[in-house]
């Protein structure tokens, strides 16, 4: 069973959660990303990997390769590669993975199909079970949360982060300014409601709640308006910042049991 090798597309704060149980697993997991990855959680994020060549997460290391004949070394060494090719498909005929798991966290499928592995594996909203995917994996806070679905959908977008610490979207960063991206506090620093935690040029972007910054975009990332830039955490607890959250690990955990599921019938 830990032969298996497992293709994840995506490399963001849920995917590593669920790269990291898998490595954990002695799966064998490569992931793939795009060349300007755009992850808050940069601390808890494998794809940091394509930024600086590697990454660590609870022990966990990955490390960017630059082609598909680098994936073997990375195994040996006990790293989980890195490869940037968003189109999936040179990799994938690369590869032949036994499970591919979409986790881009999209809200939509950006391509993923069914054929595309002997067992297919979607992460939240975007994916019907039994017609692009095989399992869909519930991603939406809550009591579903983790939940292997194998038949139908997770549940809809509803467009509301889940509750922290009694706090919804209050506790989202997000920019009104097309412009570039200037964090003024770093992950793991304490700040107050009115706090600039960053400016978009010269624009300000204002914690709406007090907490700790879990989550902040690189410097320079080129950011659109609208877009979620930052997360703070009302708990408040500065080590909640470098650790996967329960949300990833419950995400997680329901992908490795729709693999064994999968696997063991």
């Amino acid at each position: 069973m830990s032969e298996l090798v497992v293709l994840i597309r995506g490399a963001g704060e849920m995917a590593s959660g669920v790269a990291h149980r898998l490595h954990r697993s002695h799966f064998k997991t490569c992931m793939l990303e795009i060349a300007h990855p755009l992850a808050v959680r940069r601390e808890v994020s494998f794809c940091e990997a394509v930024y600086d060549g590697e990454k660590e997460v609870e022990g966990v290391r990955a490390e960017l390769i630059s082609k598909p004949g680098e994936i073997e070394t990375s195994w040996m060494k006990k790293v989980i590669p890195v490869l940037i090719d968003p189109e999936v498909k040179r990799l994938k005929d690369f590869l032949k993975p036994d499970v591919l798991i979409d986790a881009v966290m999209a809200k939509k499928n950006l391509g993923t199909h069914i054929e595309d592995a002997p067992l297919v594996i979607g992460l939240g909203p975007g994916f019907s079970a039994g017609k692009d995917v095989h399992i869909v994996i519930e991603t939406n806070r809550g009591h579903h949360l983790g939940k292997m679905i194998l038949k139908g959908e997770a549940e809809p977008d509803t467009g509301i982060p889940g509750d922290v610490g009694g706090y919804t979207i209050e506790r989202l960063l997000r920019t009104m300014k097309k412009g570039i991206f200037h964090p003024q506090k770093t992950i793991g620093e304490k700040v107050t409601r009115g706090t600039v935690v960053a400016v978009v040029d010269d624009y300000p972007v204002i914690a709406q709640t007090s907490g700790v910054v879990r989550g902040l975009l690189r410097e320079g990332i080129d950011a659109k308006k609208g877009m979620k830039v930052g997360d703070i955490d009302p708990r408040g607890r500065k080590e909640h910042c470098f650790t996967i959250s329960e949300k990833a690990r419950a995400i997680g955990g329901g992908v490795l049991e729709a693999i064994l599921y999968w696997y063991n019938r």
